[in-house]
């Protein structure tokens, strides 16, 4: 069989995988799904805690925390900090902040129940974190001493909030998670929020971070009851106690490969892929994820260096540590998208005699075009949304190699033993 022949049949398969990504895989593409700005009206203001899970954050929790300290939210609003053993000052910081916005502190846990104020004036429980155990990640068992300290409280939070220190929330965030939450009868709401995209490498790389995240888990199957798909983000989470309860409580998650993902799955399909207690009730939930415009993240990656290092400390991680699965994403990557545009240039470049080989059928061109055209169509929304040039949409080939190359480097770090180190600790599968 020529050359032209095979390039031209795995050209229309690539061509054929992104007819169905457009047209059936849930119209992931479009990023349509956003809370409603005007859906802010509740009924019944529910009490809410956020959980706070802070390790070495000094530097972001003056914009972050009092974000937060600020929510336009007239409802019962409680903060607990948990300060996983940071070296930078973070407790000493959000104390600042809560005293300059005349917050009432509380710093140490009592083992007794709790009273809290009357009124809806926001706390700050700030918690000095525990070593960390065996089998949990720090930020997962940040959050575990949070939710097991603030059910010591009187009366119960309705809803936790679990978000990340880096977060900035705009000042009706809150008001409209809850509200999304009640008026769609939802045991959890959760936003990607806002990445950061500021410099060079930020505006090549990180849309197509959410873009791919979408086409993993399409938001309007994630939002649709009668889809078993299931995702979260683990930046921005509103779950209600009793959800939260009834799963198992954070621990089902602790040794989960993705762990927002698993809670979300464990919430809507009423089961948990981690057989961890036996107490686990078979109980579906509904779910909703979207996007968010205003409420965004402060974590800075002005370098590829620093996208490399976070897309590489898990890639690995999430595909099981399999090297056949490793094996399937490489050849999944350079199918969908690599593919195209090697047969659009190869095209050009014989077309034009400037290279020496046997002559390209005029097919593979054209499908190959077409292909690297449908890919751009659907990363066109999302390029718009993070509000960068469009002419970065055409560049997607060469964005998912750079992430194909990061994969491969996760899994060469983890079979060295250099594992991924967040924040001075060592995670290894």
């Amino acid at each position: 069989m020529a050359i032209g022949e095979i390039g031209l049949g795995i050209t229309l398969l690539s061509l054929a995988i992104w007819i169905y990504l457009l047209c059936f895989h849930g119209q992931f593409w479009r990023c349509n799904q956003h809370l409603d700005a005007q859906a802010t009206d509740v009924n019944n203001l529910p009490s809410v805690c956020a959980v706070i899970p802070a390790r070495n954050e000094a530097q972001v929790l003056p914009v972050s925390l009092r974000s937060l300290l600020t929510q336009d939210y007239p409802g019962s609003l409680i903060l607990i900090l948990v300060d996983d053993n940071s070296t930078d000052g973070t407790a000493r910081v959000a104390h600042s902040v809560g005293k300059g916005l005349g917050i009432p502190i509380i710093d140490t846990p009592k083992t007794s129940k709790q009273n809290t104020p009357p009124d809806n004036d926001p706390q700050l429980h700030i918690l000095s974190g525990k070593p960390l155990p065996p089998g949990w990640t720090g930020k997962l068992w940040a959050i575990q001493q949070g939710t097991e300290y603030a059910q010591t409280l009187t009366p119960n939070p309705h809803y936790f909030l679990l978000t990340d220190a880096d977060i900035e929330h705009e000042p009706q965030n809150l008001r409209k998670l809850v509200a999304k939450a009640q008026q769609n009868d939802l045991d959890l709401v959760s936003l990607m929020v806002r990445l950061r995209c500021e410099s060079f490498w930020e505006k090549l790389l990180i849309p197509a971070f959410v873009f791919f995240f979408q086409k993993l888990y399409p938001f309007p199957w994630v939002n649709n009851p009668s889809k078993s798909t299931a995702a979260a983000a683990g930046g921005c989470i509103l779950i209600t106690r009793e959800a939260l309860n009834r799963i198992g409580g954070i621990q089902i998650v602790k040794n989960a490969l993705i762990d927002d993902c698993t809670l979300a799955q464990a919430v809507k399909l009423g089961r948990s892929s981690l057989e961890i207690t036996e107490e686990y009730h078979n109980t579906k939930g509904h779910i909703w994820l979207g996007l968010s415009d205003s409420t965004r993240s402060l974590r800075p990656y002005p370098s590829l260096t620093t996208i490399w290092e976070m897309v590489a400390r898990t890639a690995f991680t999430q595909l099981n540590y399999s090297p056949w699965l490793l094996l399937g994403t490489l050849l999944g990557m350079s199918l969908i998208y690599i593919v195209p545009p090697v047969g659009t240039v190869l095209g050009v470049l014989t077309g034009n005699g400037l290279i020496a080989i046997a002559s390209v059928p005029p097919a593979w061109v054209i499908a190959s075009f077409s292909t690297w055209l449908l890919m751009t169509v659907a990363y066109l929304p999302t390029i718009r949304f993070y509000r960068c040039s469009p002419l970065l949409a055409f560049c997607l080939p060469a964005i998912a190699f750079l992430y194909t190359l990061m994969t491969l480097d996760s899994a060469l770090r983890h079979w060295q033993g250099r594992g991924g180190n967040w924040k001075g600790r060592i995670y290894s599968g």
